[in-house]
């Protein structure tokens, strides 16, 4: 599995990626100009999970350009009563234009339309989160959410991946997961009001960058969590592109980045509360996952299909570093997803 440590052209004139790979920060340059697609085909997304152990609720933030389709959710999650509420809205042939920065260090995402409002901005380490909604409806049937959430990006290293699919080496997959950015900020959950601690409280980004496909089916699972006292973070997944030259399937501990090789999640598709198993190809990973709420949604336009289910649970086991360390979970909190996408 190739590591790139420096910067370089993520694609090639024709298209292509220059070079496959992994790295620990974000150093293939995202050149849109070199795209080898219709505008109809390039996806740009920005999602955003911030979740409270201690209180037991989290939020989450959607936002993506899918060429033909924008797509953006604000969804509130209660951990205690295993509910989850959202609010969601389509924009219509954005192509591009939503405006997603080429880099995720820094710049601006904004969205706003007669059901929602959202804001990411990024600059010198702070990522701040605006949004809004009149019309979302809370658990307890009051109405309307919003809030300002800050996070900051301590110096460690992040998961970064760049590569194709084996029938179109011109459609790619460039993406950054960021764990354990410590978050403050208020939410107001119609009557409610959330509170989040950057002490005890992390959020997450996935920034992704692409031309897929048409049919794509994936797993991923993220966890940011203090364990020891240390900051911890596990980012895993795979199905999406053809991972021969690299997995994205990474342990974060203390702001260092600790490389898996593949896993597997083991999931009863007929049921998704039913307990989850994950392992590794080399025994360096074995967790047990409790799930507490699905996040699910089905769409089905014919042409486009979409069935996902992000379950948040809590997860069991250990996992070990490069130098042989085992680290153990306990009741740690944290999301596990099974997608199917035709788009």
């Amino acid at each position: 599995m190739p590591e790139i440590k420096k910067q370089i052209p993520l694609l090639n004139s024709d298209g292509t990626i220059t070079q496959e790979g992994w790295a620990r920060s974000p150093y293939w340059t995202y050149n849109r100009e070199n795209i080898a697609a219709s505008k109809l085909r390039i996806k740009e997304w920005d999602y955003y999970s911030v979740l409270s152990p201690s209180k037991e609720y989290g939020i989450t933030f959607t936002a993506s350009d899918l060429g033909y389709a924008g797509l953006f959710a604000i969804c509130y999650l209660d951990f205690k009563k295993g509910i989850f509420k959202q609010i969601d809205t389509l924009s219509v042939m954005p192509l591009g234009k939503t405006g997603f920065p080429r880099v995720n260090e820094s710049g601006v995402v904004s969205f706003e339309d007669k059901k929602l409002s959202l804001r990411f901005e990024t600059i010198h380490g702070k990522r701040t989160l605006e949004f809004g909604s009149k019309d979302f409806v809370a658990p307890d049937g009051s109405r309307g959410i919003q809030g300002k959430i800050e996070l900051t990006e301590p110096k460690m290293d992040t998961m970064n991946i760049a590569t194709s699919w084996k029938e179109n080496r011109k459609a790619f997959y460039y993406n950054t997961k960021i764990n354990c950015m410590p978050a403050t900020g208020n939410v107001f959950v119609g009557n409610q009001t959330l509170t989040f601690d950057s002490k005890t409280d992390f959020g997450a980004l996935d920034w992704g960058r692409g031309v897929w496909t048409y049919k794509n089916r994936w797993y991923w699972s993220s966890v940011s969590a203090w364990i020891d006292g240390k900051p911890f973070g596990l980012n895993l997944g795979y199905g999406f592109s053809d991972r021969t030259p690299a997995s994205e399937n990474v342990i974060l501990y203390d702001g260092k980045i600790h490389k898996l090789d593949e896993v597997n999640f083991i999931i009863n598709t007929k049921d998704y509360m039913a307990p989850w198993k994950f392992i590794s190809n080399n025994n360096r990973l074995d967790l047990d996952f409790q799930p507490i709420v699905d996040r699910n949604s089905y769409m089905n336009f014919i042409l486009i299909k979409s069935v996902q289910h992000q379950v948040f649970g809590k997860f069991n086991g250990t996992v070990v570093l490069d130098d042989g360390k085992k680290i153990k979970l306990e009741n740690v909190l944290g999301f596990a997803e099974d997608v199917l996408n035709h788009y």
